[in-house]
């Protein structure tokens, strides 16, 4: 295993797209549980102080975007568990063996299946048997939380469960015009202020990685409904899980680029959470703080 510059999400290194098993396209793209955001113009991008530099957030720049749907939600364990079911995929976490998972979420019982940690990053375990059906070690289950976003799933995983439904994953420009929900260059979904009288997202609370006050009601993932939609009926825009995007994340063509930042981010040490703010991934990496949604492109596009 190999350290991503991103403390949030750690990679396995390979950064190889396999070839995905065999699995026929939808024929009926549905848009249940999607939004349509129009055409438009929008300023992308952010040169905020606190940015990461590295990041490339900026410079702020207008970008044109056609219209299309996306899911209101992230994708749920219940419906990741609908597309196993009929298509017998297998995940990059289960053929590994091995997915990383927070040191606090860790199942008591699963401390022996701990094959490693990162040296820069020890608050990630690399876990045998740990996968999107058992999120926090081979002992633990979804359960009881199928309204959850599914975790432990490469962004070779969610474009298989893309093609799947007939749709695919989003550009980050998409994604970003979609989640700023019609709000010009603001720093989160619903406007500038973190919280403004209430927790409007899941992030970490306390002191980042050791204690977490659990103010916002979750230490790790929340229903993929939890808090208000933002101004285009959009769930979790910021926090909860990260979320893949279909392009590369720089000309060097090594990682995908994810955005939104997850239940771990914290100002402290990664404030990704921010609307513009971005990050990446090997394709074959896997965390129990990266999920996904999807978009499908309008009628005659």
């Amino acid at each position: 295993m190999k350290e991503n510059k991103s403390c949030c999400a750690p990679s396995r290194g390979t950064g190889e797209i396999r070839q995905t098993q065999e699995i026929k396209d939808k024929e009926n793209q549905d848009t249940e549980d999607m939004a349509f955001i129009p055409d438009g113009t929008f300023l992308m991008g952010s040169e905020d102080a606190d940015a990461n530099q590295k990041d490339n957030e900026g410079p702020v720049r207008k970008v044109t975007v056609d219209g299309f749907y996306i899911d209101k939600y992230q994708v749920s364990n219940r419906k990741f568990k609908a597309f196993i079911d009929e298509t017998g995929y297998k995940t990059d976490a289960e053929r590994f063996g091995w997915s990383f998972v927070f040191h606090m979420l860790l199942a008591e019982v699963d401390d022996r299946h701990v094959k490693g940690q990162l040296p820069n990053t020890p608050w990630w375990l690399a876990v045998e048997g740990a996968s999107w059906k058992h999120p926090h070690g081979p002992s633990s289950s979804i359960e009881n939380i199928m309204d959850h976003p599914v975790v432990h799933v490469s962004w070779n995983d969610a474009e298989a469960y893309a093609r799947w439904a007939g749709k695919r994953l989003p550009t980050e420009a998409e994604w970003e015009y979609a989640a700023r929900g019609g709000l010009e260059q603001k720093r989160f979904p619903w406007g500038d202020e973190l919280e403004p009288g209430r927790h409007m997202c899941n992030i970490w609370q306390g002191e980042f990685p050791l204690n977490n006050t659990k103010a916002d009601g979750y230490i790790g993932t929340a229903p993929i409904d939890a808090y208000e939609p933002n101004g285009y009926g959009l769930y979790n825009m910021s926090g909860n899980v990260w979320e893949w995007c279909g392009n590369w994340f720089d000309e060097t063509r090594q990682a995908k680029g994810i955005r939104g930042g997850s239940y771990l981010c914290h100002h402290s040490y990664c404030n990704r959470y921010r609307v513009a703010a971005r990050s990446s991934n090997t394709v074959d990496s896997s965390t129990g703080n990266m999920g996904f949604r999807t978009v499908r492109d309008k009628q005659g596009s």
